[in-house]
């Protein structure tokens, strides 16, 4: 591989939702520059970017993956991404590793939810965009619509790069040098090439009166710099159209890349932080060769064989085999012994790692996404800002299949974790369940199979129990006297306890009003201890009690038998009675969902939430014909929506969820609970 600087660097994420052709694409890319000798093909699972087991099975891209060319002295790294909408998580993971994004559209589907969620990551991320309309071939009548939409959709700066020719055979170029006279299947090559120039211009009056001054004519070089501001600041996205099957496009995208796409040094630079909450300050990053080495993990891959390996993007500094880094805060360095450039599946080591490059290191198993390497304890608190990816919105309660691998599940989930931060492990401790929670079904399926076949262990799985929680309506009181005596010393304990409820949310407070000695204050935490024992299981269906005052009205002791163990029964017994009579009721979890569907969709979203005793509590329309509906629901009647939701809109609706509060339950749903 030839030795390249930061400014012939080229890096992009490909996006895009399943079937756009993104695995494809990259293949016919990677043919033109002649990275790869045969094109491989996704149906016959021979592609270079979906090599697992899982993948080549599934016929789908599952993780991102790493594939770079050389192309006209310059280097591009292309990250593949997963296209499916339950690992849209995993899609956005290499975001911060890249400076734009190859946006794949298919023209025969046009704009789907995942380009929608993809396109917006981008730009919130401030990266660059271009887009490609792919699947030319076949659909040159859909074509003028799909533009015509993305531009509706993602703004009216969308502008076509080039045009197809009026066969749809081929692309005729319209910013650098195509024929301006050449038929194209729609527009022009002229009006196209002038609304690029006007819009480029907008953001420079000096140019633009040179423009004017030259005859409405400008070279490609003068027009570099203002080009590279407006792809920044998201004022341009490219729009291209290609074919993948049958390589039409596939060169002029390649000139695209080189020279509209921009270089780590013409991008937003990142925005490196040291110090946290009040402390943090913003650091700017030189991104020189010279400096001190700055370089950022942003994705772990984990083998049972080869161990763990972090690929990460390098901002400053020069990383050479045999130099010392340091991860994070980390006090101890560790000395790199390799220095990876991944092809797929194939790892090419190299000497050394330039600024702006993307490489992998490995077998250190300190690695995380988000973590940062540097040779110098003077960035021992340099981080990235957090990055946000989507959360969680199904779960699976998950068990060991055999005795003795409990703590062999552990490790395995957060291996899985590790390599996939959109995957999270949460504890009901009131159910004794570890619960794996994603994106959807298909997320979690994908994640428990891997840890089958990689990592050789099985898992039962169950739909994860409802917190559910037990609290009263009413004041009661109930006196529980604890005796017993079976020779030797007995046991004597005597509480009269008083009940009452809290706001929602308050928990549980413990009174005692006890005067005289009727209960000696070293008993009065053994009542506490008891009436937290009988919180724990509840009365009505086995729930924990929550929102409740316990008071401690009066008792009596023995002043040979009593005992600790009698006053932690009387006050178990006494609060379990006084509950019965101060109208025990059970609590339902209550969820926020906002829910965003395109418009013809929201009737049955609407109706279907009103079915499950929720609420509507808002709606909001967007400029692109989506509406987010605002809803409450009981947790319970939602615990599988996502594939109620893909069923309802085709796979393109999405939603978000967490918890807003504990609310009764009605009565007519209280008993089949409670049988149940």
């Amino acid at each position: 591989m030839a030795e390249f600087t930061t400014e012939k660097i080229r890096n992009l994420a490909v996006l895009g939702h399943t079937n756009a052709g993104k695995s494809s694409l990259i293949e016919a890319l990677l043919f033109s520059a002649n990275a790869i000798t045969l094109k491989g093909r996704v149906d016959k699972g021979t592609n270079h970017a979906d090599f697992t087991a899982q993948e080549k099975s599934h016929r789908h891209s599952l993780e991102p993956s790493f594939l770079n060319l050389d192309f006209q002295h310059h280097h591009i790294n292309l990250i593949d991404t997963p296209g499916l909408p339950d690992f849209i998580g995993r899609a956005l993971l290499p975001l911060p590793g890249v400076e734009s994004v190859l946006l794949v559209v298919n023209a025969a589907t046009g704009i789907e939810s995942v380009t929608k969620r993809a396109f917006k990551a981008a730009r919130a991320q401030g990266k660059a965009v271009i887009i490609a309309i792919n699947h030319l071939d076949g659909n040159e009548a859909l074509v003028s619509d799909v533009m015509m939409d993305i531009q509706q959709q993602f703004g009216h700066r969308c502008l076509p790069v080039n045009l197809p020719s009026a066969n749809g055979d081929d692309v005729v170029d319209c910013y650098f040098d195509g024929d301006l006279m050449t038929k194209t299947l729609f527009s022009d090559l002229q009006s196209a090439r002038d609304e690029l120039v006007d819009t480029v211009l907008e953001e420079d009056d000096k140019l633009m009166e040179l423009y004017l001054d030259q005859g409405d004519s400008l070279t490609t070089e003068q027009l570099h710099a203002p080009l590279e501001v407006a792809l920044r600041m998201g004022h341009l996205v490219p729009v291209c159209f290609t074919s993948a099957e049958q390589d039409i496009g596939i060169s002029s995208l390649l000139q695209l890349l080189i020279k509209l796409m921009p270089s780590p040094l013409e991008a937003n630079p990142p925005q490196f932080i040291k110090g946290f909450a009040e402390n943090a300050q913003p650091i700017d990053v030189n991104q020189r060769a010279d400096d001190h080495v700055l370089a950022h993990i942003f994705r772990v891959s984990i083998d049972p064989f080869l161990g763990r390996m972090g690929v990460f993007r390098l901002y400053q500094g020069t990383i050479e085999i045999g130099m010392k880094l340091f991860i994070g805060h980390g006090r101890k360095p560790f000395k790199v012994t390799n220095i990876l450039k991944l092809q797929g599946d194939q790892h090419t080591s190299v000497n050394q790692a330039v600024p702006g490059d993307i490489c992998a290191i490995a077998k250190i198993e300190e690695l995380e996404v988000g973590a940062v390497l540097h040779d110098s304890h003077d960035e021992d608190e340099f981080h990235l800002p957090e990055f946000s990816l989507p959360k969680p919105i199904f779960g699976l309660a998950v068990s060991a299949k055999r005795r003795g691998d409990e703590q062999k599940i552990s490790e395995v989930l957060h291996k899985l974790v590790a390599e996939d931060p959109s995957l999270q492990i949460s504890r009901n401790e009131a159910e004794g369940q570890t619960v794996l929670q994603g994106q959807g079904d298909l997320h979690l399926q994908i994640a428990l199979e891997k840890a089958q076949k990689l990592f050789n262990i099985d898992m039962e799985t169950e739909t994860p129990a409802i917190a559910y929680r037990e609290t009263i309506l009413g004041e009661a009181s109930f006196r529980y006297r604890h005796k017993k005596q079976s020779g030797g010393s007995g046991q004597f304990g005597e509480v009269e306890l008083k009940v009452e409820p809290l706001k929602r949310g308050q928990g549980f407070e413990f009174v005692s009003h006890v005067v005289g000695g009727s209960v000696p204050t070293q008993y009065i935490p053994a009542v506490e201890k008891g009436i937290k024992e009988a919180m724990v299981e509840g009365e009505l269906g086995g729930f924990p009690v929550q929102d409740i005052r316990v008071t401690v009205l009066d008792g009596k002791h023995h002043s040979v038998d009593s005992k600790e163990i009698a006053f932690v029964m009387a006050g178990k017994k006494a609060f379990i009675e006084a509950v019965k009579l101060a109208q025990p009721v059970i609590l339902e979890p209550i969820v926020q969902m906002s829910i965003c569907v395109s418009q013809h969709h929201v009737g049955d979203i609407t109706a279907d939430i009103s079915s499950e005793r929720g609420m509507v509590c808002g709606t909001q329309a967007d400029s692109n014909g989506m509406v987010t509906v605002e809803v409450e629901v009981p947790l319970a009647n939602v615990s599988h929506y996502s594939t109620r939701l893909k069923s309802m809109t085709g796979g393109e609706g999405q939603f978000s969820m967490s918890f807003s509060r504990y609310d009764v339950q009605p009565k007519q749903v209280v008993k089949p609970l409670a049988v149940s």
